[in-house]
Order: C-alpha cells, then sequence, then structure tokens
C-alpha cells in the first residue's frame, strides 16, 4: 500500500450522514496526475564548475556572512551551531551549512484534503501550481484593476477545474479590498473550501504562519499536521545575502510544524546579483545553503525546496526581463547545484514582461515553461497566469497557460519504446504507397496518440472565419467562463468547513481592521 493511501485510512473523521450524502452527489473533476519525468534533466555545467560555484559559495559564507535582521533568536541559534556572530551578520564556517543542510529530505509529500490530489516533490517529479503575489487582475472585459477576494475565489475556482494543474497555490492575486491583517484566513478558507487540490500558507508575519497552521489543523486534525506535510510555503531571501525577521518567522512557525518551505532567493541579475550566470549562481548557492541549513537548526528533517527565482535585466529601463538565455542558463544550472544537495528543486513558471496575454507574452512563457521542465524542477510556482512581470494576474492567461500545461504532461513521458509504440505491426499493414488513417494501430491508438489542446483553434480558415474569427483570447474569455459555470464545490464535511469558517470569523473580529 502507498503513503497516500496509508495515511487516507489514519485521517478519517466522522462527517456524518450530511458529509456522506454531500460525497454522493459530488461532480468529481479530472486532475492529472503530477509529472514524472521519463527525460533526462539538461545539465550545463561540468562537475569542475559546479565544484568551483560550491566552493565558492562556501567563501562567501565564511568570509563575506548573511545578515539575520531582528532576529536575535536565530543568532543565537547560528553561535551555538558554531557560526561566527558579529551584530547581524552570521559566517559560517566551511562545510558547516552543508552538514547541517544534509537532514533535510530529498523529496516529500505534500497532502490534500483529497487524497488523491496528494503530491509528491522530488525525485523527477514536477508539481504545477498557479501564479502567486500579483496586486493587480486583468481580463478582457475588465481591463486592468487592483484585485479583489470575488476575483481571488474565480482564480482558485479556475485552478480547481484545470486539468493539468495540480496545486492551487497560495496567493493567485492579493486581495486589496480586504484588510491586509485579515486576507490571508480568507485565502485560505477559499482554498480549503472551493477546492481540493494542496494549496500554501501564508507568510506576511509569523502570526498568520501560526493561522495557517491552526486551520489546518482543523481541516486535517492536529496530530496528522504534526506527522505530515500539508502545507508548501514561499520563503524569499531579501537578496543580497539578508534573511529579514518577518520571513524568518514564518520559516520558524512552519519548520517546527513540520510544513514545507521554499527558501528561495529573489534575484534581478545586475541588481540584487552580478550580471553573470556563475556568479549569479555562486550567491543563489549560498543564500540557499544558509536558509536551508537554519530551517534544519529549527528542526531536523523539516521539508524545503531549493528555490530560486531569477531574471535578468533590461539595462535601459531597469525593469525585469523574462525567458531570456541567461535566466535559462542560470535555472538550468541551479538544477544541478539542487541535485547535488539532493534537494527538491523550485523555479521557472509562465514569466513574461508583457502587458496583454499577446505574442510577447507566448514568446516568453513557452521559454520559461519548457525551461523549468528540462531544468528538473520539482515545484513550478507561477506556472499559470502571470502577467506583466508579475505584477497581473491574467484570467484569460491563466487558461492559457494551464493549456499549455498539458504538452509539459506529454513531452515529460518521453518515447514509447514498447513493442505498440515501435509500430512494426502498422508499418507492414500499410507498406509502400499506402496511408495509415484505417490501419488497426491507429484504430487501436488515435485518441490517446497525440496530446490535444482544449483551447487553441486547428478548423480550416472558412469554419473559423464563420465561427467569428476569435482569436486566442477570445477563445480563453469563453473558456475562463465556461469553467466557472460548470464549477462545483469540491465535498467538505459540513461540520469542518463549520469549523473553519468560526475561526476565521473570531480572528477577524479579534482585531481593528489594517491595510498597512
Amino acid at each position: 500500500m502507498s503513503e497516500v493511501a496509508e495515511t487516507r485510512g489514519r485521517r478519517g473523521r466522522g462527517g456524518g450522514g450530511a458529509a456522506r450524502r454531500a460525497a454522493r452527489s459530488a461532480v468529481s473533476v479530472e486532475t492529472a496526475k503530477y509529472i514524472e519525468r521519463n527525460i533526462p534533466n539538461l545539465e550545463v555545467l561540468n562537475d569542475e564548475a559546479l565544484d568551483i560555484i560550491e566552493k565558492n559559495a562556501e567563501t562567501i559564507l565564511e568570509e563575506v556572512g548573511v545578515n539575520f535582521v531582528d532576529n536575535p533568536e536565530a543568532l543565537e541559534l547560528w553561535k551555538a551551531a558554531g557560526a561566527n556572530v558579529d551584530g547581524e551578520r552570521v559566517r559560517i564556517p566551511r562545510g558547516l551549512a552543508r552538514e547541517l543542510c544534509k537532514t533535510a529530505p530529498s523529496k516529500f509529500i505534500q497532502h490534500a484534503r483529497n487524497p488523491e490530489r496528494s503530491v509528491e516533490i522530488g525525485g523527477n517529479n514536477l508539481v504545477l501550481a498557479p501564479v502567486y503575489g500579483p496586486p493587480f487582475v486583468r481580463d478582457a472585459q475588465g481591463g486592468r484593476r487592483y484585485a479583489t477576494m470575488a476575483d481571488f475565489e474565480k482564480f482558485v475556482k479556475l485552478g480547481y477545474m484545470s486539468k493539468w494543474l495540480h496545486h492551487s497555490g497560495g496567493t493567485v492575486c492579493e486581495p486589496t479590498d480586504v484588510a491586509v491583517n485579515k486576507r490571508h484566513l480568507d485565502m485560505l478558507l477559499a482554498h480549503m473550501t472551493l477546492s481540493d487540490k494542496p494549496f500554501m500558507g501564508s507568510v506576511t508575519e509569523p502570526s498568520r504562519a501560526q493561522d495557517s497552521v491552526e486551520m489546518c489543523e482543523i481541516l486535517f486534525g492536529k496530530e496528522f499536521v504534526q506527522e505530515n506535510t500539508v502545507m508548501t510555503s514561499l520563503i524569499n531571501i531579501n537578496s543580497p545575502l539578508t534573511f529579514d525577521s518577518i520571513m524568518m518567522g514564518a520559516l520558524e512557525v512552519y519548520a517546527k510544524n513540520n510544513q514545507a518551505c521554499i527558501i528561495s532567493p529573489f534575484i534581478v541579475g545586475g541588481a540584487m546579483a552580478p550580471v553573470s550566470v556563475a556568479g549569479t549562481l555562486t550567491q543563489v548557492m549560498a543564500e540557499v545553503l544558509a536558509g536551508v541549513a537554519y530551517s534544519q537548526l529549527l528542526r531536523k528533517g523539516a521539508p524545503v525546496i531549493f528555490g530560486a527565482f531569477v531574471t535578468s535585466i533590461d539595462m535601459g529601463s531597469g525593469a525585469p526581463t523574462f525567458g531570456t538565455p541567461e535566466a535559462a542558463m542560470i535555472t538550468y544550472g541551479a538544477g544541478q547545484l539542487a541535485r547535488r544537495m539532493n534537494l527538491p528543486y523550485r523555479s521557472a513558471g509562465s514569466f513574461c514582461g508583457s502587458k496583454l496575454p499577446d505574442a510577447q507574452a507566448a514568446y516568453e512563457t513557452a521559454n520559461s515553461l519548457n525551461m523549468g521542465l528540462l531544468a528538473g524542477v520539482n515545484f513550478m510556482l507561477h506556472s499559470c497566469g502571470w502577467l506583466e512581470g508579475g505584477l497581473v494576474a491574467d484570467f484569460e492567461k491563466f487558461v492559457m497557460d494551464a493549456d499549455q500545461l498539458g504538452a509539459l504532461h506529454g513531452l515529460a513521458k518521453g518515447i514509447d519504446m514498447s513493442e505498440n509504440g515501435q509500430a512494426m505491426d502498422a508499418i507492414r499493414e500499410v507498406g509502400p504507397g499506402g496511408h495509415y488513417l484505417g490501419c488497426a494501430h491507429t484504430q487501436a491508438n488515435f485518441k490517446t496518440a497525440f496530446w490535444r489542446s482544449d483551447l487553441l483553434d486547428y478548423k480550416p480558415f472558412e469554419t473559423w472565419d464563420e465561427e467569428g474569427a476569435r482569436d486566442t483570447r477570445t477563445l480563453a474569455g469563453n473558456r475562463v467562463e465556461k469553467l466557472l459555470n460548470d464549477y462545483q464545490q469540491p465535498v467538505l464535511d459540513p461540520s469542518i468547513e463549520s469549523a473553519l469558517r468560526e475561526y476565521v470569523a473570531n480572528k477577524k473580529a479579534s482585531m481593528p481592521d489594517s491595510f498597512t
């Protein structure tokens, strides 16, 4: 029996007749299993180059050091572990961080409330999650505007309805109509009730991370949360070489509660890291080493992911650029470094700098998505919906990207070399000058032979013209509408949902609104 199947029995919680009746009437939405790669990773660095980068990263930690800001507890932990602490600067002796990192698991299961949606992060697997963090949303009807909670809920529903998306994500957009100190509660409640896929916790303040853990204890059971990973959350390093108290405070909560964190430098090359690929990779390695090591000081075995969010910069405007060769080389190289550390790897996404879901967006996004697959990424945040350098979550682009994630699933399968894949019987049957449309092999395989888009238009010109000459954005808008119309909320034990809503209501009532 698999680990996921075994835990399913341990998680059973009495829902009574109402829960059972709801389960019988629920409509199941198809979600593809997370990707299991049968293709090799693209490696751009030889062993000598990797040795140099790792050596230089250790030199940075030993000689330059990293800052742990406004966090005396972290400084005490580092001092006790053998680091040289001078004020807020932590200098880590060569080999110490690497040794501490060894207790982090090479892969882990993130459990969903629907066990069939649980994902394994690490190894040859790739888990796809939507865009994270934009304060603005855009669609063809309303244009660009500040995001609301209603927008957030629409994105959660679209994520739940998207076949190729394995994960509900976190802050899919920032709902600015809800107070800053309370919106995390509404966002978590939406993920927990409107979807049954895995989700992310809040990191904007340590107490909000604690709220996330407590809401998961209601959803999964307190003992289950302490023994299993039910959240993966994003901890950004304030590059260069700075670990701020807000992000580290959230990391401390999650690590102590056995919940996974992505330890991710946030780098725009030329601004927060050197302009060279090797220099940026060295800084990424140093920051990840320090961050992962700190998580293990907090709790040995705490699940973590080696993160690398790296873009280049337009030296004329200062704006970040995406889908570039330099970003690809860094993503490939960071994947090699992550595998040498035996850690899961997070990078790539549907990155673009375009203001609209246009040709620029498509080129840059395609480059970024394929780069992530080939780099060996295990957890791809921002895999759909990203626009305008991450400032905007776009509804049409969300479904355009989500559709293209199916192509990644197809490519990752590799080449079928079974007897059926070799197709010798078809070649013998058709012979010279024939065609394969009616042969037995084609008839047996045509339904699954080729990946097929659910969105793009392949009709003849005349049919396309008669149907209104619709471009891809128009088709995507129609698909957004269809998915939302077809959406049905996944079943949840009414007593658990009631307890979650009561928790949120009590928390929100316990404090005044704050928009800072």
